[in-house]
């Protein structure tokens, strides 16, 4: 990323107008992969249609062959073995960032990485979720954003899941119709569907998206439905994004298509990132 954009990152950083977008990259060694999972599912089932790699195909399918919510289910029990991140080590992404003054997190994963880090830092989260669908809102549970005078803070910050949270299978945005209802409601409902301070993160604070792959569903859908969608009153330069250095064949296009857009890109791995924010933010 060029001088210029970390400049500007960081000096957000230190006025706490910064808002972290979190993908699956920021559990990578925890927890397994939307590939593995995905070849695992492919095998163990008997996937026909090729491509045993791609998550979202593969849970359509069985969403299809045995049920709406068997894959939803499947991948809790594949969760629930798994252990959590290191929040002791100072380059672990969910620890770094539980060390900054920021009042919002979202994120596309479904674990509590982030919820945990915030309190092994001191702080008291609140986790919030996308009500995207007819479940997740006809079970009558009330938001925090509901509540009169609320507002997050960075002691007392809002960790918003835009694609559900595990302990809640039917709030999972995993399927292929999953994310193309979830791409219409936001699309079209994106005021009632986003609290409105969550709206306020969007358009009144720098972006920083961290363990995205381009290939990543959310990343596809995230910066088309919500950051494109909502380009006019997105401050300019104010969106970062971290990519896979593997994805280094695309990347001429790539920078010019976000040039275009004033969005910076980092080209490494997460950890790599952090390191380097790390050592600039003096954290």
């Amino acid at each position: 990323m060029e001088e210029r954009g970390w400049d500007i990152l960081v000096s957000r950083l230190a006025d706490g107008k910064v808002t972290p977008f979190l993908g699956a990259g920021a559990g990578y060694g925890t927890l397994p992969t939307g590939t593995q999972l995905a070849n695992d599912w492919a095998a163990r089932f008997d996937y026909p249609l090729g491509q045993t790699g791609d998550l979202t195909a593969v849970a359509q399918f069985l969403a299809v062959t045995r049920g709406p919510r068997w894959p939803k289910d499947l991948i809790v029990e594949d969760f629930a073995g798994t252990g959590t991140p290191d929040f002791t080590s100072p380059d672990e992404p969910h620890a770094f960032l539980a060390c900054l003054d920021l009042p919002i997190y979202i994120t596309t994963n479904y674990d509590g990485f982030m919820v945990e880090a915030l309190r092994a830092a001191g702080k008291d989260p609140i986790q919030e979720l996308c009500r995207w669908n007819p479940e997740t809102r006809e079970q009558g549970r009330t938001s925090v954003f509901d509540e009169p005078g609320f507002e997050p803070t960075p002691e007392r910050p809002v960790v918003f899941h835009l694609h559900g949270v595990i302990e809640r299978p039917e709030s999972l945005v995993l399927t292929e119709d999953d994310y193309l209802s979830f791409i219409v409601d936001i699309s079209w409902h994106r005021k009632q569907l986003l609290p409105l301070r969550i709206q306020q993160a969007l358009t009144g604070t720098s972006l920083m998206f961290l363990g995205y792959s381009l290939s990543d569903w959310d990343f596809k859908v995230i910066f088309r439905a919500l950051v494109i969608a909502m380009e006019a009153e997105l401050r300019r330069e104010s969106v970062s994004v971290q990519l896979s250095p593997d994805e280094q064949d695309v990347k001429s296009y790539l920078v010019q298509y976000l040039r275009e857009k004033d969005i910076e890109v980092y080209w490494g791995d997460l950890q790599a990132f952090v390191q380097d924010l790390r050592h600039r933010t003096g954290r």
